[in-house]
């Protein structure tokens, strides 16, 4: 009888050896080995499969309400106004800020909050640097004093860039609006008016919950974090960074589309991200 449970129990610990031994090695291969690069544990079928998951905790961008108080008022598009002629070729689509905008009554309220002192903001540009034409980003303080300015170059090609606030810029205080404009002036002779874009942004501040865990978690569910708490500056700068890193991934072109559709800027969803900053 002890002979032949001999075969069996030898049969029985092999089995498990081997079945401990392929668990250990899937284990090893599906996390990311610490100080790994943002391609390598999101590269691939990784990529795709991690991404799906967490930016559906994303669903959509939460707007914030307007600021108490006058409407902010400001500009997501460029082109004439309404009684005035355009110094600038038109360009479908027009110059565009790449920001929330609500629209009631005629009246449009460009509006957006972040958390850092220096913060991004992005642009579909239509038009190129063999223009010639003389562009601006301005940015003022809630008495209209000049903060910053900045002469911009345009792009080689149409497409998105990026205008940052340098850190040897003043930073944005907390719970202060700061008005913003991007000009495009077509007439050197400036006989007629420019086109432009302007909005209004303001620094605020999270609970400290979730700044321990943004601090904490890997760029792509910072970007959902953010996304959930209405902070569009830095949800669509983490998400601008990621695409352009993983030029190829669906699933990130596919969320760059959905939250450009989710502020009506549909037309501007397949435009290029240009890589360099102006």
């Amino acid at each position: 009888m002890k002979s032949n449970l001999q075969p069996i129990k030898l049969f029985l610990m092999l089995a498990f050896s081997c079945t401990s031994l392929l668990v250990s090695q899937t284990s090893v291969v599906g996390k990311p080995t610490p100080g790994s690069s943002l391609s390598d544990a999101y590269g691939g079928l990784r990529l795709r499969s991690d991404a799906k998951t967490i930016l559906a905790q994303a669903t959509t961008f939460n707007k914030p309400p307007l600021p108490p108080g006058p409407p902010p008022g400001g500009r997501s598009r460029g082109g004439a106004k309404r009684g005035e002629s355009a110094a600038c070729p038109p360009a479908e689509p027009d110059l565009t800020a790449l920001t929330p905008f609500t629209e009631e009554n005629s009246v449009i309220n460009v509006w957006g909050n972040t958390t850092v002192e220096h913060p991004n903001w992005f642009f579909y540009v239509p038009y190129t640097k063999n223009s010639d034409y003389a562009v601006e980003f301005v940015l003022q303080d809630q008495d209209s004093n000049e903060v910053y300015k900045k002469a911009i170059a345009l792009p080689d090609k149409p497409g998105v860039i990026r205008v940052s606030l340098p850190s040897a810029a003043p930073a944005l205080a907390l719970n202060k609006q700061y008005r913003w404009f991007f000009t495009i002036n077509c007439d050197k002779k400036k006989n007629s008016p420019p086109t432009f874009v302007e909005g209004v942004i303001q620094r605020v501040e999270l609970n400290p919950a979730t700044v321990k865990k943004l601090e904490t978690t890997e760029p792509l569910k910072r970007y959902a974090i953010y996304a959930q708490n209405g902070i569009w500056y830095e949800a669509l700068t983490i998400l601008a960074e990621l695409r352009q890193k993983n030029p190829k991934d669906a699933t990130l072109k596919a969320e760059w589309q959905d939250l450009l559709k989710s502020i009506s800027l549909d037309d501007i969803a397949a435009k290029p991200i240009l890589s360099d900053k102006p």
